[in-house]
C-alpha cells in the first residue's frame, strides 16, 4: 500500500483568482502530487486547497505554496469573516493510507522546521505535531488573530516552535500540524443575526459557553470561569453572518467524524435552532468530504423514514444532499467533492462505466477481453441485484410496514455484494491484460527470462484468484436470493428465481476461468487448493439453485 497523506492549507485570499491560481500552480508543479480541490470564499476572504500524494512530495508542494502565498498576500490589508493570523493561516497534514498519524506528525515537523528556517517565518505546531498540551488547539494558538499577534508573539509562552519570535507584518505567522480528517461544515439559518447564530453555536460546540448567573461569570474555586459544555463532542463552532448570501450560519469543524458524524451535527443544530425560534434552511460543506460521511447520512435519513437503506451509493448520496440541503447555496457535485471519487482511476472501471450496448459491443468484438470471466462477474452482479430489488420492494409492501427493517438489512447485504461483484468485472479483464503484458516482457538473457517467468506466474495466479472471488461472492448471494424467494414479496418471486439462475451461471462460468488459467500455473499445491475450493463451490451452487427454483415454482403455483 502506498503511503498517502493529504494536505489542506488555508490561504488568506479568497477574492483574487489570479493570486489563488499562482499559489495552486506551485502545488501542481510537484511530481507525485494531485490537486483535488480549490474552494475560495469571498466573504471569508480565504481559500481552502486540498491535495494528496506521497509524503515527501506533499511537504515539498506545501512548502512552495507557503512561500508563494507569502509573496502574494499582504496581511496588513486583509479583512475577512474567518479568524486568521497569516497568509498561510493553517497547513494540516492528514494521513490517508499506509501511514500513521504519528508518522504524519514527523512530516509536519520537517515542513515546519524548513518553513521557519528557509522562509524566516514564525511557525506554530498544532494537534498531533504539538507536544505541549497547552498549544495543541488551533483556536487557542490563533486567539488574538493577526492584529493581536504583534504583542502575543513576544510573550515567552508564545514563542514560535520554529522561525523568528517576531510577527511578519506582510505574511503574519502560520500554523502547521498533523490531524485526523476534519470536515468543515456550515449550517444555514433563516436569520441575519450573528448573535442568535452564536447562541446556537454555543449550544452545540463541545466547549459550550461560560456559565453566568445574574449577568456575572461564575468561577470555580481556583478562580477560573465555569463552562457549560455543548451537546456535540469533537465539534468546534461559531456563528457568523455571510453578506454574500444574506444569512447567518453556524460554522463548524467536525474534528472527529466517528464521534460526531455529519448528519448528527446537522440534526442537533436543527433542534437547537428550533428551540430558539429559528429554522435551518440548508447547509454547505467547505472543501472535501469522505464518501462514508455521505453514505452514513443517507442511511440515517432513510431509517428515520422507515425506508430500506439497501439502495445504491448514488441514491444514498442524493438522500444526504436533499436531507441536509447541501445544494441550497451552490450546486453540490459529488464527483468534485467526495475525496474517494477524486482519487479514482477511470482505467480501473473502464467496463462498468460503459453503457450496456457498448459493453456488449466490446464483448462481441475480436478482442479476447472482456471475456467469460468478466461476463461471469457481471451475471453474478445481475443476480444479486435482482434479489436486492425484491428486498427493497418487500420493505415497501403495503401491510408489511412492521417488517421494513428486516428487508432493509437483506437489501443492505445485497448492495454490498453487488458493488463487490461489479468491481470484479474490470478486475478480471485487468488480470488477463497482466498475463499478456508478462508474456511480452524481454527474454534475451537468463535474468530477463527468470523475471519474465516470475511475472507470468504472478499474473496467472491473479487470473485464478479473481474468478474464484466471483464464485465466493455469487455463492454467498444465493443466501439472500433464497431468503427473498421464501419470505419476500410473492409478486416478485420470479425475480428471485432469475437471480438464482444468474448466480449459478456466475459460479459455474467463473470456475471455468479458474480451471483454464490453472493450466498455466506451475505451483501444483496452489492449483490443487484452488481447484478443490472451486469444485466444492460449484457443487453447492447447483444444489442451492435447484432448491431456490423449487421454492419459486411452489410460490408461483400458489398465485
Amino acid at each position: 500500500m502506498k503511503r498517502i497523506i493529504e494536505c489542506v492549507p488555508n490561504f488568506s485570499e479568497g477574492r483574487d483568482t489570479e493570486k489563488i491560481r499562482q499559489i495552486t500552480h506551485e502545488i501542481e508543479k510537484i511530481e507525485g502530487v494531485r490537486l483535488l480541490n480549490v474552494d475560495p470564499g469571498k466573504a471569508t476572504h480565504r481559500t481552502v486547497v486540498t491535495f494528496v500524494g506521497e509524503p515527501d512530495a506533499v511537504i515539498e508542494a506545501a512548502f512552495q505554496a507557503i512561500r508563494k502565498a507569502g509573496e502574494l498576500i499582504d496581511m496588513s490589508q486583509h479583512i475577512g469573516e474567518h479568524p486568521r493570523m497569516g497568509a498561510t493561516d493553517v497547513c494540516p497534514l492528514i494521513p490517508i493510507s499506509g501511514i500513521s498519524i504519528e508518522e504524519t506528525a514527523e512530516y509536519a515537523h520537517r515542513l515546519a522546521k524548513r518553513v521557519g528556517k528557509e522562509l524566516d517565518l514564525p511557525v506554530y505546531l498544532y494537534e498531533a505535531a504539538q507536544s505541549d498540551p497547552n498549544r495543541k488547539n488551533l483556536s487557542i494558538i490563533r486567539a488574538g488573530e493577526y492584529e493581536g499577534f504583534f504583542k502575543k508573539i513576544l510573550l515567552p509562552e508564545w514563542k514560535p516552535d520554529f522561525g523568528p519570535a517576531a510577527m511578519d507584518p506582510k505574511r503574519g505567522a502560520t500554523v502547521i500540524g498533523a490531524r485526523d480528517f476534519l470536515v468543515a461544515y456550515n449550517v444555514n439559518l433563516n436569520t441575519t443575526s450573528t448573535r442568535r447564530a452564536n447562541a446556537v453555536a454555543f449550544d452545540v460546540r463541545e466547549a459550550g459557553r461560560v456559565k453566568q448567573e445574574n449577568g456575572k461569570v461564575v468561577k470555580d474555586a481556583a478562580g477560573n470561569p465555569v463552562s457549560i459544555p455543548g451537546t456535540l463532542k469533537s465539534v468546534k463552532a461559531i456563528g457568523w453572518f455571510i453578506e454574500e448570501y444574506g444569512i447567518a450560519q453556524i460554522s463548524m469543524n467536525l474534528t472527529n467524524i466517528r464521534v460526531t458524524p455529519l448528519h448528527m451535527a446537522f440534526d442537533e443544530v436543527c433542534e437547537r435552532a428550533r428551540d430558539r425560534g429559528m429554522r435551518v434552511t440548508g447547509s454547505e460543506l467547505v472543501g472535501l468530504v469522505p464518501l462514508q460521511s455521505l453514505i452514513e447520512a443517507g442511511k440515517y435519513f432513510l431509517r428515520k423514514q422507515n425506508r430500506s437503506v439497501g439502495v445504491s451509493e448514488k441514491a444514498l448520496i442524493d438522500m444526504a444532499i436533499r436531507s441536509m440541503g447541501l445544494d441550497e447555496l451552490t450546486p453540490f457535485k459529488p464527483e468534485e467533492r467526495v475525496i474517494e471519487y477524486l482519487l479514482q482511476d477511470p482505467a480501473e472501471q473502464k467496463l462498468i462505466r460503459q453503457s450496456l450496448s457498448r459493453f456488449s459491443e466490446e464483448t462481441a468484438s475480436e478482442s479476447p477481453a472482456p471475456g467469460g470471466g468478466s461476463i461471469a462477474a457481471y451475471v453474478g452482479t445481475l443476480g444479486v441485484s435482482l434479489a436486492t430489488m425484491v428486498a427493497n420492494l418487500s420493505s415497501h409492501k403495503k401491510g408489511w410496514d412492521d417488517r421494513w427493517a428486516e428487508f432493509s438489512d437483506w437489501a443492505e447485504k445485497g448492495e454490498v455484494l453487488r458493488q463487490q461483484l461489479l468491481l470484479l468485472v474490470d478486475a478480471d479483464t485487468r488480470a488477463f491484460d497482466a498475463i499478456m503484458s508478462a508474456f511480452g516482457l524481454p527474454k534475451s538473457t537468463d535474468a530477463e527470462k527468470q523475471s519474465r517467468q516470475a511475472a507470468i506466474q504472478a499474473a496467472t495466479k491473479q487470473a485464478m484468484e479473481v474468478p474464484l472471488q466471483v464464485m465466493r461472492l455469487s455463492l454467498q448471494s444465493m443466501e439472500l436470493i433464497q431468503a427473498m424467494a421464501t419470505h419476500g414479496n410473492p409478486n416478485s418471486v420470479s425475480d428471485a428465481g432469475v437471480g438464482a439462475l444468474c448466480a449459478r451461471a456466475a459460479v459455474l462460468g467463473a470456475y471455468m476461468n479458474v480451471r483454464i488459467n490453472a493450466a498455466g500455473c506451475t505451483d501444483a499445491d496452489y492449483v490443487k487448493k484452488l481447484l478443490a475450493e472451486g469444485a466444492q463451490m460449484e457443487k453447492e451452487a447447483m444444489i442451492k439453485e435447484e432448491q431456490i427454483r423449487t421454492l419459486v415454482d411452489h410460490q408461483i403455483a400458489k398465485l
